[in-house]
């Protein structure tokens, strides 16, 4: 089981990307690596993949990601803030 956090723990500017780390807190790895601010990951029932917010195109969007930080997606394209994804069950 892993956990998704945001930090901006290797970020000098503020600004903050998401991570996963085991249960136990440790084997932290880094998922993204933009000049943005990543936000508020929300996990897929099955575990596979990752939603959240994202201010690297100027504004709020959700964008979709593989659990492991590959195959992302803009779900979002306008200009309008949108946040906080969530996974229906």
């Amino acid at each position: 089981m892993k956990i998704a956090f945001v930090s901006d723990r290797d970020n000098q500017t503020g600004l903050y990307s998401l991570y996963l780390m085991d249960t136990e807190g440790v084997s932290v790895t880094r998922l993204t690596k933009d000049k943005g601010i990543d936000y508020s990951p929300d996990w897929s029932s099955d575990g596979t993949r990752i939603a959240f917010q994202t201010k690297r195109d100027g504004n709020w969007e959700i964008y979709l990601m593989d659990a492991n930080g590959t195959n992302l997606i803009n779900l979002t394209n306008n200009p309008a803030d949108d946040q906080l994804p969530y996974w229906e069950p």
